[in-house]
């Protein structure tokens, strides 16, 4: 599904990225670990062009994207806007729309669905994460877990074919993670693409099909969940999940 090849994207004197290459296959759950500032969510943004990487390659189902975003050709960002979703930390809603307008909005403007087809769709999103009952509910009477499920209902209702989240529980009370991870559950046992850059490691390895560990805007490691987590072969990685399941 994608392909990243020696990527690599600065901000000033600072190296973000610095030759990633990574392979995610059709259908798998990539689990991103790494320390703040390994470069886990400018490879997300780079991955759909929000940051376009200075050197490498990306490709998204066998069609190069980066000589494209280079050049900024309209059409190309599309191409990849469409196909790849993207959910933040930060829940991003319009504060002046109801959840079910924040989710049909952008069909209706990007997609040039009708106003009756995307409120079917965004109604039938809000009630799969859900939300059934909280449609014309405005974001400042939904919970921190209410208002990221919008935002990945309204990632969802472009019909993506790889969506990347990155750490979007981090900023939810943690009885409010649960129904966020559990309609990323349910994401993928349907076959969803994903890449996740997350610290809930339980989720990591009961979902996942590959865990990454990056550092200092590199792969220093990568493999199956069970062997990542309780194996790792790099001291760094030892050293980083030794911190993280201390807690």
């Amino acid at each position: 599904m994608i392909a990243v090849r020696d990527v690599t994207k600065s901000f000033g004197e600072f190296v973000a990225l610095n030759g990633v290459s990574l392979e995610i296959p059709d259908g798998s759950l990539t689990a991103l670990l790494g320390p703040s500032g390994s470069g886990k969510s400018t490879l997300l943004r780079c991955i759909n062009l929000l940051e376009p990487p200075e050197d490498g390659h990306i490709f998204l189902e066998g069609r190069e994207i980066t000589h494209q975003a280079r050049a900024e050709r309209a059409g190309d960002i599309d191409f990849v806007r469409r196909r790849v979703g993207i959910v933040f930390q930060q829940f991003n809603l319009f504060q002046h729309k109801s959840a079910i307008a924040n989710v049909g909005l952008a069909q209706t403007k990007v997609l040039k669905r009708s106003y009756k087809e995307a409120r079917e769709k965004a109604e039938s999103l809000l009630k799969r994460v859900g939300l059934a009952d909280k449609l014309d509910e405005y974001p400042d009477r939904l919970s921190g877990g209410q208002q990221q499920r919008v935002a990945i209902a309204r990632a969802l209702a472009m019909d993506p074919h790889v969506m990347l989240f990155d750490e979007v529980t981090s900023a939810l009370d943690p009885e409010l993670v649960k129904e966020v991870l559990d309609v990323m559950r349910e994401l993928a046992a349907e076959g969803m693409t994903m890449i996740v850059v997350t610290h809930e490691m339980g989720f990591a390895k009961d979902v996942g099909t590959k865990v990454v560990f990056m550092d200092g805007g590199v792969v220093v490691e990568e493999g199956p969940p069970k062997q990542m987590l309780e194996n790792p072969k790099q001291e760094r990685t030892q050293r980083f999940l030794g911190l993280v399941l201390e807690h």
